[in-house]
């Protein structure tokens, strides 16, 4: 208990109370500032892992709430991932809510091949470009793009453009380490993951649910 609270004789039970009803009475004003009700560009980025799990992550949400969804992937390709594998049940049949493609052809340094891996950006940004355009799409996620944009295998400028030219109320969460400054100045909300220790480091293969 802090002293302020003994000086006035408060119990802790009461402290407690009492410091949760500031809180509230903090968290109520905010809520009441905010009357801007319109779609969101997310950004997750930084060397830390969780950027594509948090992108997934928004994907489920939306899609619990009924939300008609779209998803590109830019670099990853060349194997199954998991949440490829869950979200396939939404992907198919007559009541389909998610348009989902898998553009990549693996990591740069698989590939070795600058022509090859600008081709396959340039088609994942084609299909990127028609969601982002198109109403009907609620929430679209473009995992790994910024790598995309890092590498200049996709315009920033044609980006950003597509952006700030999308459907008042769509979402999109774009993710990838390096995430370029002109995306930043325009996304609502950026995270910035932190790498602080990491399995893969210390000779950990990468596991299924975890990585994959």
């Amino acid at each position: 208990m802090s002293r302020g609270s003994e000086r006035l004789g408060l119990t802790e039970d009461e402290h407690y109370r009492e410091r949760a009803q500031r809180k509230k009475a903090l968290v109520d004003r905010r809520i009441a500032r905010a009357t801007i009700d319109r779609g969101v560009v997310v950004v997750n980025t930084g060397n830390g892992k969780g950027k594509s799990s948090s992108g997934f992550g928004m994907l489920a949400r939306s899609l619990g709430h009924g939300l008609r969804c779209g998803v590109v992937q830019f670099i990853k390709g060349s194997f199954s991932t998991g949440e490829e594998a869950f979200f396939r049940r939404f992907i198919e049949g007559a009541d389909a809510v998610l348009d989902y493609h898998v553009m990549g052809e693996g990591f740069t340094w698989e590939t070795q091949d600058r022509t090859r891996d600008i081709a396959a950006a340039s088609a994942a940004w084609d299909v990127a470009a028609r969601m982002l355009a198109d109403p009907g799409y609620d929430f679209v996620l473009l995992d790994e793009l910024n790598i995309a944009l890092n590498k200049d295998y996709v315009s920033v400028d044609a980006v950003v453009a597509a952006l700030s030219a999308r459907p008042e109320r769509q979402h999109v969460v774009i993710t990838g380490r390096g995430a370029p400054d002109a995306l930043v100045e325009v996304a609502d909300t950026v995270t910035e993951m932190r790498l602080v220790k990491h399995a893969f480091k210390a000779g950990i293969q990468a596991q299924k649910g975890i990585e994959l």
